[in-house]
């Protein structure tokens, strides 16, 4: 039977072990031995959050132990993209950090970021869909890039064309 004391520790010590993640190792608490975490980071918008946003995550978050994922701010989206969202960035934050292959989701705010970004937090692969095959082979300087299959018959574009023609 678990009491109320050690169901809080629990909590606390994996919340700590969240925490620690982010600077490239942790403690295992039980036996006191360093473990590396592979580190995987993508970037994207996600609006209108659907299966092929979860695949995508999903096969992210296999290619290592941590998924990092760069939310497009509103900002970022209208100025760099001239993209308006549906779901304004707190609510796509929200919606993407209720999956459960995701870790951490940052603010994506520029183009140019991403070299800071697997520097400040050690990612070990940049993970983004095939549709961009090429654009950041710059980044295999710093980590591994993966460049994965989009669901085929699924995309935001997709929906929105499919909502205006009803």
């Amino acid at each position: 039977m678990t009491d109320g004391t050690s169901v809080a520790t629990s909590l606390r010590e994996a919340a700590g072990l969240r925490y620690q993640a982010l600077y490239g190792t942790i403690k295992k608490i039980s036996k006191q031995e360093e473990i590396a975490l592979k580190k995987v980071i993508t970037y994207g918008t996600y609006d209108l959050l659907h299966y092929g946003h979860v695949n995508l995550l999903q096969r992210a978050k296999a290619l290592g132990d941590y998924l990092i994922v760069a939310l497009s701010t509103d900002e970022f989206n209208w100025n760099e993209k001239q993209k308006k969202c549906y779901f304004t960035y707190e609510e796509r934050k929200r919606l993407v950090e209720a999956i459960r292959y995701v870790d951490l989701v940052i603010p994506e705010e520029s183009w140019d970021q991403k070299i800071s970004d697997i520097k400040e937090f050690k990612a070990d692969v940049f993970v983004i869909g095939d549709d961009w095959e090429g654009k950041f082979d710059f980044l295999k300087d710093y980590c591994e890039v993966v460049y994965l299959p989009r669901t085929p018959e699924i995309s935001t574009t997709q929906i929105k064309q499919n909502l205006k023609n009803k």
